[in-house]
């Protein structure tokens, strides 16, 4: 087996960025024959028309669907969340990770049915916090990778107001 598949491998498996140095360590191998094995990846994704393709993030690389098929995602896997869990979801991840109980503080008591709703889905991580008798909330990679969002915007009215649009437009069948 050669770098580039094991590298191909590494990135499905894990499903999320991933930094040169996490790929080394997976791989056995040394920076440099990831970066050339990367590169590799690139290069034949690129050459195959696959709807695949490698690309690199601000967390380090990932194998992720183009696009250009993002309509058909939407088709496949629609996304039919409530205008309030919609806002509960975009303060979770304008404020995450936060306490449940701000959330509820912030959101109301109807945040806990949409948190249930959100980590069924699998766009939000609940743990036990140690320090107190909360949940920490915190999104999660499928949240960044099903809306298309690598950088959340500081928890500002406007910038929430727009976050909450880019979620309710990306949840929209289209």
């Amino acid at each position: 087996m050669n770098t580039a598949t094991k590298i191909e491998a590494i990135l499905y498996l894990k499903g999320k960025p991933l930094s040169i140095s996490e790929i080394a360590e997976y791989a056995e191998c040394d920076r440099t024959t990831v970066e050339e094995g990367i590169i590799e990846l690139i290069d034949e994704y690129a050459r195959r028309n696959s709807a695949l393709e490698v690309v690199e993030t601000p967390d380090g690389y990932s194998l992720q669907l183009r696009s250009d098929f993002q309509d058909l995602v939407q088709t496949l896997i629609p996304l039919e969340l409530g205008l309030g869990a919609l806002r509960t979801l975009a303060a979770i991840a304008l404020y995450g990770p936060m306490l449940q109980s701000e959330l509820i503080n912030l959101r109301g008591s109807g945040a806990y049915q949409h948190v249930q709703e959100l980590v069924e889905l699998g766009f939000v991580k609940k743990r036990r916090n140690s320090d107190s008798r909360s949940y920490s909330l915190q999104v999660t990679p499928k949240f960044h990778q099903y809306f298309q969002i690598e950088e959340l915007p500081t928890p500002f009215s406007s910038n929430q107001q727009q976050l909450e649009l880019k979620l309710q437009s990306a949840s929209q069948p289209k």
